[in-house]
């Protein structure tokens, strides 16, 4: 089973990340993740962190002459702030300062929530790790499970799709050449005319000491048939793909293929026919509504899902809330903080998605070693087409 865990504190020494169950003999390097790493910290209304941190990783285990070991991966990011915050986050008793507490907790955070479940009067405890600081090491992961799929010609790929409802028009073409727009994007997207808009509209929002939102859709290519189960509810792809999309800071809305929209369609709208092309294609749809999952199974299309983000809660001209000492009206404490993540969130909605297809793919094919995986691929794959 594939699996990992993070930890770390947004302003503590360093994040860190162990993976369990990747085969031996992927071709791994810090580079290749640095290079998504980068991505993360780069768009258009992101606030003053990015200048201080440039992330890099270190691969501590797991992994020699640039092949993975079979063993347990741990990915290590240093936070370069924390030389500024060696003792007010300092794990020794002796730096305790009661002055330094935060007790305005934010609207829209975890702050207060966090606060009341684990029994401190210190937001600081719940802030630092709820931070999406944390999706720094989780872009890692998934670059370690991209360099997996990209082995077996599984690409996955995020766009941003819509900002502050200005939405962008996906122009004809492949996956590649929206690939190749939004990589001149500052905000990721791939329409230029929308872009244009989208600026300016962040840009007002950030003369206003408010935040905006937005959306990011996910197209993983190559995905063979037959991902994922129909026969418990945990192990349908869909269900672990928007469950994954989901766990993302600040994500309040998923659907696949057309989503929401199939609920006011037909249903000669909604589904996809079904058609068998004799000339080495197979089965396979001239639509693709369901995005590419059916019964909880990758069905051979592209998967194409969607996630809505809301507008980060820290804003510059902060909302009311209460001090939980003294339970008096204050403004909320500010971080430092974004205008707009979105083009950040969807570099780490690619590398939630490319983990969970990662994990399904393993399941289905999975061996000790890459060699041993690509038997089994291969075979399945020689099966479906003469099926």
């Amino acid at each position: 089973m594939l699996r990992y865990l993070t930890a770390g504190e947004s302003h503590g020494q360093r994040l860190t990340a162990i993976i369990e169950g990747l085969p031996s003999g992927i071709e791994l390097t810090a580079e290749n993740i640095n290079i998504d790493l980068a991505r993360r910290q780069q768009g258009y209304g992101r606030g003053g962190r990015m200048q201080i941190e440039t992330d890099r990783v270190e691969i501590l285990s797991g992994v020699r002459w640039g092949e993975t070991l079979g063993s347990p991966i741990t990915l290590s990011i240093v936070n370069r702030d924390w030389e500024n915050w060696c003792e007010k986050m300092s794990p020794e008793a002796a730096f305790r300062d009661e002055t330094i507490r935060v007790t305005c907790p934010r609207p829209g955070h975890a702050d207060l929530t966090g606060a009341i479940k684990y029994n401190v009067r210190d937001a600081r405890n719940i802030l630092e790790r709820s931070s999406a600081r944390e999706t720094a090491v989780r872009v890692a992961v998934g670059a370690v499970a991209k360099e997996l799929l990209r082995s077996y010609g599984i690409a996955v790929h995020a766009f941003v799709t819509e900002v502050g409802g200005i939405k962008a028009t996906r122009p004809d073409g492949p996956v590649a050449e929206l690939v190749r727009r939004s990589s001149l994007s500052e905000l990721f997207t791939y329409d230029g005319q929308a872009e244009k808009a989208m600026k300016l509209h962040i840009d007002a929002m950030k003369a206003a000491g408010d935040s905006v939102g937005g959306v990011v859709e996910v197209i993983i290519s190559g995905v063979p048939a037959g991902l994922g189960s129909h026969v418990q509810w945990d192990r349908k792809l869909d269900a672990r793909l928007t469950m994954a999309l989901m766990s993302i800071q600040a994500i309040k809305g998923v659907e696949v293929g057309i989503g929401f929209a199939a609920a006011a369609s037909p249903g000669s709208k909604v589904h996809d026919e079904i058609f068998y092309e004799a000339a080495g294609e197979g089965f396979r749809r001239r639509t693709n509504r369901a995005g590419g999952i059916e019964g909880g199974m990758s069905n051979g299309e592209e998967i194409v899902l969607r996630a809505a983000m809301k507008p980060i809660p820290t804003l510059y001209n902060p909302l009311k809330t209460i001090d939980i000492d003294t339970k008096a009206e204050v403004v909320a404490s500010v971080e430092r903080s974004d205008v707009c993540a979105v083009p950040a969130a969807s570099v780490v909605a690619e590398a939630v998605v490319a983990f969970e297809i990662a994990a399904a793919f393993m399941e289905k094919f999975g061996g000790d070693s890459v060699a041993e995986t690509r038997r089994n691929y291969d075979g399945y794959l020689q099966y479906v087409r003469e099926f």
